[in-house]
């Protein structure tokens, strides 16, 4: 048992990538040190584009909170008129449904004998 080395204690340590390993930390090469980030705009997650490119842009702090609050404002009130203008044109079926049948009783002055066959002529 003496010819064993020493223990020494693996500690976890956290790769740049992210991952979690059990390694030397005296053996991992020295970490390179972070310089700006760059995110293009076509990388962007599609709710997040509108405000990188006003902010790129240099429009300001003021379409950032347009785009933040209109936009989702913009889809209710679409949604609002959207289900405003069916229930409108379901009245307006209801309506000229009943208008029909109305014009028909009226057309055939109240008789009921109904549709005549051919032994009827």
């Amino acid at each position: 048992m003496e010819q064993l080395p020493a223990h020494r204690p693996l500690t976890v340590v956290q790769l740049p990538d992210g991952r979690h390993v059990y390694a030397d930390p005296a053996n991992l090469p020295a970490p390179q040190s972070a310089g700006p980030q760059v995110v293009h705009i076509h990388e962007a997650p599609p709710d997040r584009t509108v405000q990188r490119v006003a902010l790129g842009s240099g429009v300001g702090a003021g379409a950032v909170a347009a785009g933040v609050y209109f936009g989702p404002l913009l889809v209710g009130a679409l949604t609002a008129i959207a289900a405003n203008l069916a229930m409108l044109a379901f009245i307006a079926l209801v309506l000229g449904w009943a208008v029909v049948t109305v014009v028909r009783t009226v057309t055939e002055g109240g008789k009921s004998g109904g549709r005549r066959g051919r032994k009827g002529r």
